[in-house]
């Protein structure tokens, strides 16, 4: 009996103890995932998505737009014409990114920096999205000699993306662009400009996913289309909304992207607030995005 006593004091003390342990050893193992591969290329269509370039690695890309399809048999449906842009992007760190590239569009400059401030994750700490600020300058050269040119443009964008599963994640793109001189015979022009861009990636297959991009431009401006036959006065005619459709292609540990956009600027200034073509018009140009990376120094 007292041996009976005797147990059934101890038994709380042990049962707490217990409780602690249990308690210790799940703090032990409890861990954070973060989530990887939101999208497979630091692309998206024209503009970037929330990946920045792993640490030491250096990334080649060719960005290529060809002419208007509407052009017809004779222009081989926009293949006799080229836009092109040839860049290097490097990754400081695994979060921190910069790249110089050359847009022959309209011959313009650019460079950028791209930082991710916070990563999805679940477990210890949990966040429902990966945010990437994005900086951008560009100098245009184009036209040559002209000194009321608008030439330097600045970008600014948060980048909020959502892995919801493996096969699908969106994007959201708020987005402001400020040009230094704008053309002061149209009214309409703002030197300060905002858009809210939006996008996603779904994966068909293992190795194929489809892609969307649109950027809403709130401050949408004109451009000279023409003059009056009768007066020479100028017409002005309103810049586009951008849209981008595509398909990736994985292959070998690269993506391939095969687009169709109404856009032919590669640069953040030139798509988002200065594209021509409509796109819902058929005012359509293929293109596509190609990168290859090089490991520049071996990580520990």
């Amino acid at each position: 009996m007292k041996k009976l006593i005797f147990i059934l004091t101890l038994l709380p003390g042990f049962l707490f103890a217990q409780d602690d342990l249990l308690g210790e050893l799940d703090k032990q193992t409890k861990t954070t995932d973060y989530a990887f591969a939101t999208f497979k290329a630091t692309r998206l269509g024209n503009g970037h998505t929330v990946e920045t370039k792993n640490k030491n690695t250096l990334e080649f890309i060719f960005q290529h737009r060809f002419g208007s399809m509407g052009g017809g048999a004779y222009e081989m449906f926009g293949l006799d014409d080229a836009y092109v842009r040839l860049a290097l992007d490097y990754g400081i760190t695994d979060n921190l990114s910069v790249s110089i590239g050359r847009n022959s569009f309209d011959k313009t400059m650019d460079g950028y920096v791209k930082y991710k401030v916070l990563r999805q994750s679940k477990g210890e700490r949990n966040f429902p999205v990966t945010i990437t600020a994005f900086a951008n300058a560009a100098y245009r050269l184009s036209p040559k000699g002209s000194a009321s040119a608008d030439r330097m443009s600045y970008t600014g964008q948060l980048l909020i993306a959502r892995k919801f599963s493996p096969g699908f994640s969106f994007q959201l793109m708020p987005t402001y662009v400020h040009k230094n001189a704008i053309n002061i015979e149209d009214e309409s022009a703002k030197q300060n400009q905002f858009a809210l861009g939006f996008g996603g990636r779904l994966k068909v297959t293992k190795s194929i996913a489809l892609t969307c991009e649109y950027y809403a431009n709130l401050n949408l401006g004109k451009y000279i289309s023409g003059y009056d036959i009768v007066t020479d006065d100028p017409i002005y005619t309103s810049y586009n909304n951008s849209l981008c459709l595509g398909i990736d292609i994985e292959t070998g540990g690269h993506v391939f992207q095969l687009v169709i956009t109404n856009s032919i600027g590669l640069n953040e200034r030139a798509f988002i607030t200065e594209t021509q073509d409509d796109f819902f018009a058929g005012d359509l140009h293929l293109g596509f995005n190609v990168t290859r990376t090089f490991q520049l120094k071996k990580n520990k």
